[in-house]
Formats: C-alpha cells, structure tokens, sequence
C-alpha cells in the first residue's frame, strides 16, 4: 500500500451544471484529493524535492476548475484525477471528490459531490 498525501477543503468557485442558472454563474465547489505514493524518500531526507508539491497540486486543479465550463461533476472529477497523474509521474493513483457546497435544488440538501478514483496505467 502506498503512502497518501490528502488535501482537503479546497474551495474554488466555478461554471459547473447542467440548469440554466449554472452555465452563467459561478458556484462554490470544494475538494478532497488523496494522491497515493511514496513518501520514504521525502520523509527520511527531510526533502521538498522528493515529494508531491502540494502548492502545485492545489493550483493546478483550481486553475482546471476555473478555466472549465463543465456540465458534470464527474468530468470535472475525471479530468481532476487524470491532471494530477500528468502532473506527478510518482503518483500511482488518485482520488478526486468534488462537491457543490449549495446545489440549486428544491429540496433543502447542504452539498451534492462525487468521488472517482484513477490509478496509473
């Protein structure tokens, strides 16, 4: 079993959604990630270099939510996961979950969200 770096609580506004209110507004989202790979090296050397940045992480997946007009989650979620793979060729799987922290929906529901896990190939 890996080792798993978690960022969690990332909040990023974004066009995401499939009613008409949502493709011209921006929305709260939130993020968890779990990115598992090795940290031995990192750990034992005391060394940034040898781990998964995590600043660079958090930008990147904000930058992928803001520049996307996504109408699903789970393609927001699915290109999440595949993003950060490119991104680290030392991650060996990846766990996105994405919530809308206030869905437009009739009823009263705090967060609707989805969870994919990718694993490098």
């Amino acid at each position: 079993m890996s080792d798993v770096i978690e960022i969690r609580g990332l909040r990023v506004y974004a066009i995401v959604g499939a009613l008409p209110e949502e493709r011209t507004r921006t929305q709260p989202l939130e993020f968890d990630l779990d990115l598992e790979r090795s940290l031995r090296a990192a750990a034992e050397g005391d060394d940034l270099g040898a781990t998964t940045n995590y600043a660079v992480v958090v930008d990147t997946v904000a930058a992928l939510a803001r520049a996307g007009h996504f109408i699903l989650l789970e393609t927001l979620a699915h290109r999440t996961a595949e993003r950060i793979l490119d991104l680290d060729s030392e991650v060996s799987a990846v766990t996105v979950g994405v919530r809308k922290l206030h869905p437009p929906l009739e009823e009263d529901v705090s967060t609707v969200g989805v969870r994919c896990r990718r694993e490098r190939t």
